[in-house]
């Protein structure tokens, strides 16, 4: 077979599945920047996240040790486990490349400015989340968000 003759493979796409978003990080912060984590996860987790439990309000990013672990994050506990089950708000670590941390670690130094879990959701078999790096609102601010949903919702009926 000559070197004309090999072709390469066609880059798969892989099936994204939704298990949660969190809507109310969308009315509280300004999200700026979004990075897909992975998550280090038991599995009883993950049967519990195959079955939609999970619950991303309330919940942070924060860089320890050079290491992102997300925090106050919700998993309800897998129906069917035994005795073995998971702890549902432990600390989890998200899965980021280092360079991606050190950019994160010096944008999250400014006053104001966190990192909250937006979606979380199956991409093939392995559940990714994405961390948004948010600016709290102010209250004038989130009053002119909801002018601008509405302006959009009346626009759609007519």
């Amino acid at each position: 077979m000559s070197q004309a003759q090999i072709i390469s493979p066609k880059p798969r796409t892989l099936a994204i599945k939704l298990i949660a978003e969190n809507r109310s990080a969308r009315h509280e912060y300004f999200i700026t920047d979004e990075i897909e984590c992975g998550i280090v996860l038991t599995g009883t987790e993950v049967k519990a996240l195959r079955q939609g439990k999970i619950q991303l309000t309330g919940g942070f990013a924060r860089i320890d040790n050079d290491e992102l672990w997300l925090e106050n994050v919700h998993i309800s506990s897998y129906d069917h486990a035994s005795a073995s089950n998971h702890e549902t708000r432990r600390r989890r670590k998200l899965l980021v490349h280092e360079r991606e941390i050190k950019k994160l670690k010096t944008k999250t130094q400014s006053k104001g400015v966190t990192l909250v879990p937006v979606r979380a959701y199956f991409k093939g078999n392995k559940v990714k989340i994405l961390v948004g790096l948010a600016k709290g609102k102010k209250a004038y601010d989130k009053r002119e968000t909801i002018k601008e949903r509405d302006v959009k919702r009346e626009m759609s009926r007519e």
